[in-house]
């Protein structure tokens, strides 16, 4: 157990250096950091670490959802929205349609099901990686603003591929009407989710006249909400905490004082 903590307190240094080390050269940090893990990989006797998978979507995908929705620039998303919609959505179904019959026709033993289950897995590019790459490239900004805005948006449309694909997979059938109704309410019930969180957080924000301290809190609890909540009805947790990030952040000026925009900033919550 000790050895554990130990390699965890060295694993937390190498990162902390790593993302300085990327800063300092110019580098995007995730590529520094898949690098390393890679690297670390290969090294013998390294502890195995195990995750549950879910936790990883609980833990860690709420607050950077949140984080990259609430710093997006609002104005340049609504501007660009049929181009990332079409992106986030459209783009990432037939992208996962592509590999799934590619990896059906060409890997023996793979079954369509399979092949859409490992679509949904590779199809989205990740949210905080292309935020951080696009820091360092010089590109215009009407295509940083749709690369953005459409990284955020589809992990939301990649689970929901990959929700389908298991559930073929598990029960070998596929019911095209079923799979539409639950589509709609995971898209239409997530964002409703999203927006209703965010309008009864940013309610007490004014009548509990909290201080900077208290809304810090709120901005760490608000995503986890939103994600778990939509998450227990069936509809899409990434879309209630994308809604109601971007809801919250359009808005923060109605219920958020300068100092506590600065707090939550400072301790990484917006």
């Amino acid at each position: 157990m000790e050895e554990k903590v130990i390699f965890y307190i060295i694993l937390i240094v190498v990162i902390t250096l790593l993302i300085i080390m990327a800063k300092k050269i110019k580098v995007a940090y995730p590529i520094l950091l898949v690098l390393a893990g890679l690297a670390i990989s290969f090294i013998p006797h390294v502890p195995m670490i195990t995750i549950d998978p879910k936790l990883i979507f609980i833990i860690f995908l709420p607050p950077l959802l949140y984080e990259s929705a609430w710093n997006i620039s609002w104005k340049q998303l609504w501007k660009w929205r049929r181009i990332i919609i079409s992106f986030a959505f459209l783009v990432v179904f037939f992208t996962a349609f592509a590999v799934g019959i590619t990896a059906w026709y060409f890997i023996p033993g793979f079954t369509l099901a399979l092949g859409f289950l490992l679509g949904g897995i590779v199809s989205p590019p990740d949210a905080v990686s292309a935020g951080a790459i696009l820091k360092n490239v010089k590109i215009p900004k009407s295509s940083s603003s749709i690369l953005e805005g459409e990284s955020l948006l589809n992990d939301a449309s990649s689970l929901i591929v990959v929700f389908f694909a298991v559930a073929a997979v598990m029960t070998g059938k596929f019911v095209w009407y079923e799979a539409l109704g639950s589509f709609v309410w995971m898209v239409i019930g997530g964002i409703g989710i999203g927006l209703l969180i965010g309008k009864i957080f940013m309610e007490v924000h004014k009548k509990l006249e909290t201080d900077a301290n208290i809304d810090t809190i709120f901005t760490l609890v608000a995503p986890y909400i939103m994600y778990l909540l939509a998450e227990e009805v069936h509809a899409s947790g990434v879309l209630s905490v994308v809604s109601g990030g971007l809801f919250l952040s359009y808005n923060q000026h109605k219920f958020l004082s300068s100092s506590s925009r600065l707090r939550a900033i400072s301790v990484g919550t917006v």
